[in-house]
């Protein structure tokens, strides 16, 4: 029998499972085509931000000491998605080039849907996982990563985004007046020499080369490779085009998520390449209680940067005094991005306000506009 406290722990996790109610809808808009198949990313966006303006906003905080047992039902969701991702990306890369009622451009759209989930939740989860320390979870956050074709993520968030966050070192830093369609290109474009570049570093500290087994980047060739010619095999090569196109969706949805969390927010430059260190103001934050369900808290983000291991439901709320907030949601925020004057209106004055609160003593702020100031060491 469950014990009391366990069917309680259970009812407080379950609202973080809600992101399962994806999996069927995908499946009813690949069996049923046309207008279903809208459904996707009707789910994972409008859904939730609906949900938001139903659920208001959530500002309680649990203790941050809660034990590592009290926390099964939340993390078990985490563990379990990569068999479920599996299971639903590659079936369905098996069965839509058979599915005669979906056309070309039906297909399509349905593997847009998919990379929106493949995107919006598995990487999502697989961020949650790398920072953990069993090897359990980072291999499971690996191969969730593989999925989407994007597995050196994992070396350039650990390494170089939470050390360089808010410098011109940080990739995926959004700078002030930067529009999403301009920043989308320069990561592809950054990421993975600066996620090589970071491995490299690190193995020569240890006296390693970077052809050493050491190096992870074997790890990502392997794991991406083996879901490559998975695809072909099961789907042949119409298969392997609609798993590398939910890839890159997939990823355009990691990388608006990364748009919004630090637009325009820049550490103080210290002069000779150093900043100071990184403090709750340096992320925006939000408290909309729907899609911290969706994206497991991911929107706390400035404690995820205090404290880059804690798992998701220990992450701590901070207030409009400690740390800049959003309007809405990261689901409706997203969306703005995709349209730069709709979010230079919305967000511009709020960046400027944070560097009145913050910086009022920095009068010229054109240096943090450029990309080259000194790199930190």
């Amino acid at each position: 029998m469950i014990s009391a406290d366990n069917v309680a722990r259970i009812q407080r996790a379950l609202p973080f499972w809600l992101s399962l109610i994806l999996v069927p809808v995908v499946l009813f808009a690949a069996a049923r085509g046309g207008w279903a198949l809208a459904l996707p990313p009707l789910a994972s966006w409008g859904l939730f931000t609906l949900l938001d303006f139903l659920t208001g906003l959530n500002t309680e905080n649990a203790d941050p000491e809660t034990p590592e047992e009290n926390l099964f039902w939340y993390r078990l969701i985490t563990l379990i998605w990569f068999p479920i991702q599996f299971a639903l990306l590659f079936g369905l890369i098996w069965y839509a080039p058979r599915a005669e009622h979906l056309d070309v451009l039906e297909k399509i759209i349905l593997f847009f849907g998919v990379g929106v989930v493949t995107g919006t939740v598995g990487i999502n989860y697989a961020h949650e996982l790398m920072h953990q320390k069993t090897k359990l979870e980072r291999w499971l956050g690996d191969l969730l990563l593989a999925t989407v074709l994007y597995s050196h993520f994992r070396t350039e968030h650990l390494l170089v985004h939470h050390r360089h966050v808010g410098t011109p070192r940080d990739t995926v830093t959004a700078r002030y007046n930067e529009g999403f369609h301009r920043f989308f290109p320069r990561v592809l474009r950054q990421g993975l020499p600066s996620a090589w570049r970071a491995e490299r570093e690190m193995l020569a500290r240890r006296g390693l080369g970077w052809a050493s087994r050491a190096n992870p980047f074997w790890r990502y060739l392997v794991l991406q490779g083996g879901c490559l010619l998975l695809a072909f095999w099961l789907g042949g090569w119409a298969g392997l085009g609609l798993f590398v196109y939910q890839a890159f969706i997939a990823i355009w949805q990691l990388e608006l998520v990364n748009y919004v969390e630090h637009y325009g927010l820049t550490r103080k430059h210290l002069g000779d390449g150093r900043y100071e260190h990184v403090k709750p103001h340096h992320s925006w934050n939000a408290a909309h209680r729907a899609s911290n369900w969706l994206l497991i808290n991911l929107q706390r983000h400035s404690d995820h940067h205090y404290r880059p291991d804690r798992r998701f439901p220990l992450l701590q709320n901070y207030t409009e005094a400690e740390a800049p907030q959003l309007p809405y949601g990261y689901p409706l925020m997203t969306l703005a991005a995709m349209i730069p004057p709709l979010w230079r209106r919305v967000m511009n004055p709020r960046v400027r306000k944070w560097r009145a609160m913050y910086y009022p003593e920095i009068t010229d702020w054109a240096p943090y506009k450029t990309w080259d100031l000194p790199m930190p060491r």
